[in-house]
């Protein structure tokens, strides 16, 4: 296996414009959410883009094995990848895509979390406790922090929408976690990739038929949604996170994810007028701080050394 690299320039502009991507995903889902339901528009995008993968598949020559032991897993990882997008579906019929996006990308924190308990190797330092308090010190104040004369709460289910992006981001966690700590570690990202998206299709479908939100109105704005989320964001977009991974070391990348609920609240707040409470965005602000410190605590203590000693002063008699 090639050693991963480091960040470089072209990590960097990739990820800028990977996170606008994924930024806009919200954004979609919500703009488009009266003619087509999230759920069921992400079902949509998943059972299209898992044949996608599979004639990438065959294109490439790859192999898949299913039959090896790795289904079992492989399941539950399906499950919980379509349990964290009905999550988000739902929540999004009662927030706004900004607070959906900010919430859900608190999955750093909780699969750093889970990780310390499970593996040795992931203990948490002094730096991530910090990051984690400060990241549930901004979900607190983000709940709560709210002005009664403020507007910005239109609708008054906001804060169970922002609590479904939340468990959405507690099973994008597990999900992250479950990879990490069993064989599908060791198998081609293509192979988990399918194991996420055949489930999710069929479980997501399946929810919008149970919840009577199957229903379709196609209009242009709706059918260029659908494919926006299928061949961009569970297409290409997961493909590529997944090369990004195998390319470059996933620390250093998923401090660089922290521009996505960045582009999320901005891009929601110019393309769909949606308001921003001052709290939300102190709340935010501590949310988005603590992902880093927990994603990037090797990386900033290793420039912290590095700018030691540099400035460090020889000592002569």
């Amino acid at each position: 296996m090639s050693e991963r690299k480091s960040v470089d320039i072209t990590a960097l502009s990739i990820m800028v414009v990977f996170c606008f991507v994924m930024g806009l995903q919200q954004i979609f889902l919500k703009a488009t959410g009266e003619d087509i339901a999230p759920i069921l528009q992400i079902g949509i995008r998943s059972g299209i883009a898992a044949i996608l993968v599979c004639l990438y598949v065959v294109l490439r020559r790859k192999r898949l094995f299913f039959a090896d032991g790795n289904w079992k897993p492989g399941i539950i990882v399906g499950i919980l990848f379509a349990l964290e997008y009905l999550f988000l579906g739902e929540a999004l019929r009662y927030t706004s895509a900004s607070h959906a996006v900010v919430f859900l990308y608190t999955s750093p924190v909780f699969s750093a979390l889970m990780l310390h308990f499970l593996i040795d190797s992931e203990r948490l330092s002094k730096t991530q406790w910090t990051g984690i308090l400060l990241a549930f010190g901004g979900i607190a104040v983000a709940f709560l922090l709210h002005s009664e004369d403020n507007s910005a709460i239109t609708q008054p289910d906001q804060l169970w929408g922002d609590f479904l992006a939340l468990l959405g981001g507690m099973a994008w966690a597990a999900t992250t976690v479950l990879i990490r700590s069993t064989r599908l570690a060791r198998i081609s990202s293509e192979q988990t990739l399918l194991y996420q998206l055949v489930i999710a299709s069929i479980v997501l479908i399946t929810a919008a038929v149970l919840m009577d939100q199957f229903h379709i109105n196609p209009t242009p704005l709706a059918i260029a949604s659908v494919a926006f989320q299928t061949l961009i964001i569970s297409f290409a977009g997961l493909l590529l996170w997944f090369w990004m991974l195998n390319t470059y070391i996933a620390s250093r990348l998923g401090v660089l994810s922290f521009m996505t609920p960045l582009y999320g609240v901005v891009l929601g707040a110019w393309l769909l007028d949606e308001a921003i409470e001052p709290g939300f965005v102190y709340g935010a602000t501590m949310v988005i701080t603590g992902i880093v410190l927990v994603s990037g605590h090797s990386w900033i203590k290793q420039w912290l050394a590095g700018k030691l000693l540099k400035n460090e002063v020889p000592f002569n008699k």
